[in-house]
């Protein structure tokens, strides 16, 4: 089976990688020619055009930004769906609003591609490792005949259900908790830091407490050592992830207090620091406060 991945960042950098090692045969496009060039240098195969990737594999990953993106190298002139061989896949991967895959997948019925409707969680740790944690929906023969594939970058596969939507519906609660279990350490460690607590105590305690969590210990890790640029977890992406989050429960009519409040938490740190990764949120209640959480106590 021949492999693609169309957006060659943080995160479909460890796709490709994955793939790679696991000698997939790897077809790859990006913008920007820095992350051309570093997939090159891993041993895929650069390609021009969308047109390009998809006529050379059999699945293609699409981790792109945005449902707009996605929807364009899907579905465009020069698109995937136009240019795969029939009873291939796309491998929606990237996070999008659950309305946005269902309508890519309707647009996609009939054309004789697949497409399996997966986001990922595990961040870029996950993605570089081959560890992510997929939300897949799609019939079970589409998920079984392409396992192999998604097993290459992904320690776990839940099938979460059939049709489009429902794989980014799971992903959207999801970041809902983790948006939310984010801004709780931000504020935390924003208090502790006002009151003069060390950062490797509270890392020590929150980390062997029942709060003790991935999304805790490494919002925390970060925030002590002063790491809010250069992690791979742009703050751009969960405050889409968020607001995705967010407009679900709108249509749905399901209040989402702690989860609007992580929103805001975002926005603000994603207005400030644009350029920053999550954590970089903390420095806005750090601002406030007048003071700052170090490893080896508040300044």
């Amino acid at each position: 089976m021949r492999a693609g991945v169309i957006g060659l960042g943080n995160m479909g950098s460890g796709l490709a990688r994955n793939l790679i090692a696991k000698e997939f045969e790897t077809t790859g496009l990006d913008l920007l020619e820095a992350r051309q060039k570093a997939f090159a240098d891993m041993g895929g195969r650069p390609a021009t055009s969308v047109a390009e990737v998809g006529a050379a594999a059999d699945a293609v990953f699409v981790m792109v930004m945005n449902g707009d993106q996605a929807k364009a190298v899907i579905l465009g002139q020069d698109g995937l769906v136009s240019h795969m061989p029939r009873g291939g896949a796309v491998i929606l991967s990237a996070t999008v609003k659950p309305a946005e895959a269902r309508e890519i997948g309707a647009a996609m019925d009939g054309s004789g591609v697949h497409l399996i409707d997966t986001p990922v969680s595990g961040g870029f740790p996950g993605a570089q490792g081959g560890t992510l944690t997929m939300m897949a929906a799609a019939p079970d023969d589409v998920l079984d005949a392409f396992a192999p594939v998604m097993q290459a970058v992904s320690a776990t596969i839940h099938r979460v259900g059939t049709a489009p939507g429902e794989g980014q519906t799971v992903k959207a609660c999801l970041q809902s908790l983790i948006g939310s279990i984010f801004s709780a350490t931000f504020e935390a460690a924003a208090l502790a830091a006002r009151a003069g607590v060390p950062g490797e105590t509270l890392l020590k305690v929150f980390s062997t407490s029942s709060a003790g969590c991935g999304c805790v210990n490494t919002a925390l890790e970060n925030i002590i050592d002063r790491r809010f640029e250069n992690t791979g977890s742009g703050i751009g992406t969960m405050h889409k992830d968020l607001t995705i989050s967010m407009d679900l429960a709108r249509e749905l009519e399901v209040p989402m207090h702690t989860a609007a409040a992580a929103m805001q938490i975002f926005h603000a740190g994603k207005s400030k620091y644009p350029d920053g990764d999550n954590w970089a949120c903390t420095r806005v209640i750090e601002d406030i406060v007048g003071a700052q959480l170090h490893r080896g106590g508040a300044k």
